[in-house]
């Protein structure tokens, strides 16, 4: 996600990856309904995102060896958590980070 110039990536779930990065035709399509309804939500109330921190090596938020140079935060929209939201629509799946390690990543193929 986009906010005044910077890049996040929203903490708490994953969401299916999308373009090059889809593994396979399934994966494709289940980020294009993780996507729209995420703009979906995004458009339809009051928006908050709030920064967090990345459980990367200090020194390293922000950078290309955290997160891929996006820094972490938490959107909320009309005061719901977009993450329990797109988890429980069974779009996307917890994903939560502690400490400076974050656990594998399940497939989606």
């Amino acid at each position: 996600m986009r906010h005044q110039g910077q890049v996040y990536r929203l903490v708490g779930f994953d969401a299916p990856e999308s373009g090059n990065r889809a593994r396979c035709e399934d994966e494709s399509r289940r980020a294009e309904k993780a996507t729209s309804r995420l703009r979906e939500l995004v458009a339809g109330g009051e928006v908050r995102l709030q920064r967090v921190a990345c459980a990367c090596r200090p020194g390293e938020e922000g950078t290309s060896r955290c997160n891929y140079g996006r820094l972490c935060g938490s959107l909320t929209v009309g005061g719901r958590d977009v993450g329990q939201i797109l988890i429980g629509e069974g779009l996307a799946r917890p994903y939560v980070c502690s400490g400076t390690r974050c656990p594998p990543r399940q497939r989606w193929c």
